[in-house]
């Protein structure tokens, strides 16, 4: 419905809570379409989403900004895998804690 009035700015609010990886996918596929003239301000929690689809990327952390970039710029900060990793480095995630 919002995309009937062929806005030039569309604000989604966590647009795939509660959808299927279908639904998702299909989301996605339909705002990878839209055309280059529309900006998406997209507040979302699937990362999957976010970095499938954005050009740039603001992280915010306990309501303050702490990182605007590309997806990968996101991904390799430090600051935000301390933030929301614990302190945890990528890498951490993938290794056997027995080893």
């Amino acid at each position: 419905m919002a995309l009937a009035s062929r806005p030039r700015l569309l604000l989604l609010d966590e647009p795939a809570a509660g959808m299927s990886p279908a639904e998702t996918a299909r989301l996605t596929e339909v705002l990878r379409g839209l055309p280059a003239s529309v900006t998406v301000v997209l507040i979302e929690h699937d990362l999957d989403v976010v970095f499938g689809l954005a050009d740039t990327v603001t992280v915010l952390h306990l309501g303050r900004h702490l990182l605007t970039g590309t997806p990968a710029q996101v991904r390799a900060s430090v600051e935000v895998q301390e933030a929301y990793l614990g302190g945890f480095h990528t890498g951490d995630l993938f290794t056997d804690a027995k080893a």
